[in-house]
């Protein structure tokens, strides 16, 4: 069996663990990646950046741990930490920044002027790039045993800091459930049914919700690769990470084949990992991999705080306020 603190350890290593291979390939075509496929961890390429070099993803990850190990759930602080990420390079590989979108600056600014935390993500039609979807899951591991509308309300609140329109925060809430029925130990396709039919339990039918139909519905086992879209958008990469752990049975190849699919390699990685972690445990996560990531010190005492944290909760039988 696989204990839970086992599976928060996975979901933390496995997103930076997934992250970081994406990186060098990130932006690069399906044909093209697939020619010269990633198989381990690699360097340089697209961001010139060295082998175990997470991204945006990794670093606003790191920062949400950072604030939820000292601050307990404070968006403001959050938020502050990703002022100082863009400002200040706070919890990234190199000390460089070399990776941010529009809508995260766009917001960030706002954040950095003094517009409050929780209204400052965008909430047009085109704010609904995969920004807060890439950094969500400490927030689903820190809070899963939570009851449902607490727990989805902070996950929207937390994504609302960069990605603020209705459908960002749906795709965050789907997510997050899928990673709190497989902290309970469920199997991928399990968690997976489960947590749609809570996530359409908390939704009534609306034009927003509509837009889920296909993650609610498809089939993943049987779906051809030739269906699944691994763009920057919010909906095509939930899909594409649902797609890889459903037709995969271990971290190494749910990762390799969201890394695989090309576009937005690193994100699709990162989020897919992240899953693939929480389902298959830490132990699961290539030794090898994480013995390349940057700042591997700093990585096991964050690491080491939050899991603590997580687990002291749990020994209380009660959820954290």
């Amino acid at each position: 069996m696989t204990s839970n603190r086992e599976r928060v350890l996975g979901g933390l290593w496995g997103s930076l663990v997934g992250d970081a291979p994406g990186v060098p390939v990130e932006f690069r075509p399906r044909v093209e990646v697939q020619r010269n496929p990633v198989t381990d961890m690699r360097g340089f390429g697209s961001h010139r950046q060295p082998k175990g070099t997470w991204s945006d993803d990794g670093a606003l990850i790191l920062c949400t741990v950072d604030s939820l190990v000292n601050s307990e759930f404070d968006t403001q602080d959050i938020a502050r930490r990703f002022v100082l990420w863009m400002n200040e390079a706070l919890w990234t590989a190199t000390d460089v920044v070399f990776d941010i979108g529009m809508a995260r600056t766009d917001s960030l600014m706002r954040i950095a002027n003094g517009t409050p935390a929780e209204d400052a993500g965008g909430c047009d039609e085109y704010s609904n790039g995969n920004g807060s979807l890439m950094r969500i899951i400490p927030v689903a591991l820190r809070f899963a045993g939570e009851p449902i509308e607490t727990f989805s309300r902070r996950i929207e609140r937390v994504s609302a800091i960069t990605h603020g329109h209705e459908r960002s925060k749906l795709a965050c809430v789907l997510f997050s459930l899928v990673v709190r029925q497989l902290l309970l130990g469920l199997t991928p396709q399990a968690a997976v049914d489960a947590a749609r039919k809570e996530f359409q339990s908390l939704n009534q039918i609306t034009p927003e919700f509509e837009r889920f139909r296909h993650h609610l519905q498809d089939d993943f086992r049987s779906m051809p690769e030739g269906e699944v879209v691994s763009t920057g958008y919010v909906l095509h990469t939930l899909h594409a990470v649902l797609w890889c752990l459903l037709t995969t049975g271990t971290y190494r190849d749910c990762v390799l084949k969201a890394v695989n699919l090309g576009g937005d390699t690193d994100t699709t990685g990162c989020v897919a990992g992240g899953l693939a972690g929480v389902a298959y445990g830490i132990h699961s996560v290539p030794s090898d991999w994480i013995a390349q990531l940057a700042r591997k010190p700093d990585l096991d005492h964050l690491f080491h705080e939050f899991v603590e944290l997580c687990c002291k909760t749990a020994s209380r039988g009660t959820a954290p306020k």
